[in-house]
């Protein structure tokens, strides 16, 4: 199934929500099937547009976790230890 630019913006907004991918199909209108077969397809323009969305998110709530662990928030800065573990284990 091929998506214009438009909708592939779309499911990128609706990825950065942490919606499911059954939620984003009946959004889109199309099978949830069709949508989890090219999501799994690394370098599938869907696949790419749908990894965006939640990783930019991911990049957007990660900015305010260090932000409340510089001040102090315990949860935040044992959050950001195991995010540089993470980090860390990736490399």
């Amino acid at each position: 199934m091929t998506f214009t630019e438009q909708e592939l913006e779309q499911i990128e907004q609706l990825a950065s929500l942490y919606l499911s991918v059954t939620d984003i199909a009946t959004v889109m209108g199309v099978r949830p099937e069709e949508l989890r077969k090219q999501i799994r397809i690394k370098d599938d323009p869907v696949a790419i547009a749908y990894q965006k969305g939640k990783t930019m998110r991911k990049v957007q709530l990660r900015k305010q976790e260090i932000q409340l662990a510089q001040v102090g928030s315990p949860l935040a800065l044992e959050n950001a230890r195991l995010a540089l573990i993470d980090m860390e284990d990736d490399e």
